[in-house]
């Protein structure tokens, strides 16, 4: 028998044709021939530059060996077209290269490349068995022991408790218009008798739970996701998806049909819901949101933050001069002003003054600032910005429109006072153009938090995925060219309140 490189022989399956299995797939070059089930592929984008790296795959052959496969992005288009998920197929030629150390979805220290000479096609009616799929299922304890440190992605398999805050033990009502718009969906689901974990599906993994779910003739139960991320915010353990995340649900794949089975034969695990788990307060200290901020795979998202005002910052404007319809700035034209959002259904508007005062914040753990929008600043004065504006104009009739308002007393006054501040962090936040975080609302201290429910997608903890299609689980091994977290300085002065839109200043 030929000896193939690095002394390992290529393998008989049952033919005359010779292949290797991926147990004996070593790094470096071979000549030799694979056959594997294609179980998935994703897009692989490096989360700094949002330049696509290349395909990601996992692959199973027919002893049941699970290994990741990549496609460089110059040769993408080459392979593509005969690429569809559950085909079984045939490579010639490969490099055995390096399996990334962070957010690997197989044990496999190799990654099977396609070279410039691989040969790939499709194999017809083979007579060898090749498993649909391969699942590392994990408990709650083993993500306990592995949150934070951006190692392998493993898969949860567990009974729903909530969807999107409804309990399942009533067909919940999914918005699929708001999940399109938030880019994800949150989920309680609970291992066997497990605690309770937080599910955030992101992206298009949300689109597929929701079709699927909403498409199930019974409500469905059960649920498992694929390579999810955990990750510790706010002292909770949660998990997220990523790019090669999918979802199954009751009778889809066999775990989910023996899961399902332990669950009807248990009907009282079912029906217990927690109200804690619902009314849990997810709480973030300033320490903690920068820490998010600087998170690849930080996306929009609401925290509920206690601080003390220690100042107003000076220099920059306290307001801005809004559009009377949506809020978005408004601007000079020739002879009016001109709301700056393309969707208002005004063309031209008469201008309202609104919040947009900076304020310096600390609490145990760090000092920041904070931006008030709209409802937020009346909130804290008592006063509406018009009405401060107004007031100040009237008093001093010399001074031109065109003149800059000091920062009133009314804003002054809330010094030295400690607030529970509802806060969004958005895309200027993880462009790292600002540290300032938006204030949304005020909450009195007697007043209970918003529950996950009523905030929708408040906590986008993910941590987690790195980029809407390819994650920092997308990243390669070195010999593909890792990328780095990167934050750049960030300044007040760069926040566009257009982009902002005022956090739409009614939440």
């Amino acid at each position: 028998m030929a000896m193939k490189r690095h002394g390992k022989s290529p393998a008989s399956s049952g033919s005359d044709e010779k292949v290797m299995f991926f147990r004996d797939v070593s790094l470096g070059p071979h000549e030799t021939r694979l056959r594997f089930r294609l179980i998935h592929f994703w897009e692989a984008q490096n989360p700094v530059k949002k330049t696509l790296i290349g395909l990601e795959m996992l692959l199973i052959d027919e002893q049941g060996t699970v290994i990741q496969g990549f496609i460089p992005p110059g040769r993408i288009k080459k392979y593509l077209p005969e690429m569809k998920r559950g085909s079984v197929y045939e490579l010639i030629n490969f490099y055995g290269s390096k399996n990334k150390p962070m957010y690997r979805v197989a044990d496999h220290i190799a990654t099977v490349s396609f070279a410039w000479n691989s040969e790939l096609s499709v194999l017809h009616d083979i007579p060898i068995p090749f498993d649909e799929d391969r699942f590392r299922m994990h408990s709650y304890e083993d993500f306990e022991a592995n949150c934070d440190l951006k190692g392998d992605l493993y898969d949860v398999l567990g009974h729903m408790k909530l969807v999107d805050g409804q309990c399942v033990t009533e067909r919940p009502i999914i918005d699929e218009a708001k999940v399109a718009t938030t880019r994800h969906i949150m989920i309680h689901v609970q291992s066997h008798e497990g605690p309770v974990m937080k599910l955030y599906l992101w992206d298009q993994t949300a689109t597929d739970f929701c079709k699927k779910f909403k498409s199930s003739e019974k409500t469905p139960t059960v649920l498992l996701a694929t390579a999810v991320n955990t990750k510790r915010l706010g002292g909770t353990l949660a998990l997220s998806s990523m790019s090669p995340t999918r979802v199954f649900m009751d009778n889809d794949v066999q775990p989910t049909i023996d899961y399902l089975a332990w669950l009807s034969s248990n009907p009282e695990i079912a029906k217990q819901v927690s109200a804690e788990v619902v009314t849990k307060r997810e709480t973030m200290t300033i320490s903690d949101i920068f820490s998010y901020m600087t998170m690849e795979s930080a996306k929009d998202a609401f925290f509920e933050c206690t601080a003390t005002i220690d100042d107003v910052v000076h220099g920059s404007a306290w307001y801005y001069i809004a559009c009377t319809g949506c809020h978005s700035k408004a601007t000079k034209g020739a002879n009016s002003l001109i709301c700056t959002n393309p969707r208002c259904v005004k063309d031209t508007t008469a201008g309202v003054a609104q919040y947009r005062a900076k304020i310096s914040v600390y609490d145990s753990s760090e000092q920041g600032f904070f931006v008030l929008l709209g409802d937020a600043g009346f909130q804290l004065t008592g006063r509406h910005a018009s009405e401060l504006v107004s007031s100040y104009f009237e008093a001093n009739k010399d001074k031109g429109p065109d003149h800059e308002v000091p920062v009133p007393e009314a804003l002054i006054s809330i010094i030295g006072q400690t607030h529970k501040f509802c806060v969004k962090v958005t895309d200027h936040n993880f462009s790292g153009n600002t540290r300032a975080i938006t204030v949304t609302k005020i909450l009195p201290p007697e007043t209970p938090s918003p529950t996950e429910a009523s905030l929708g997608d408040a906590i986008a903890a993910t941590s987690m995925e790195a980029v809407q299609t390819g994650s920092d689980m997308c990243e390669p091994s070195n010999s593909r060219g890792d990328s780095a977290d990167e934050e750049g300085k960030r300044t007040f002065d760069s926040v566009d309140p257009e982009k902002d839109k005022r956090a739409r200043c009614e939440k």
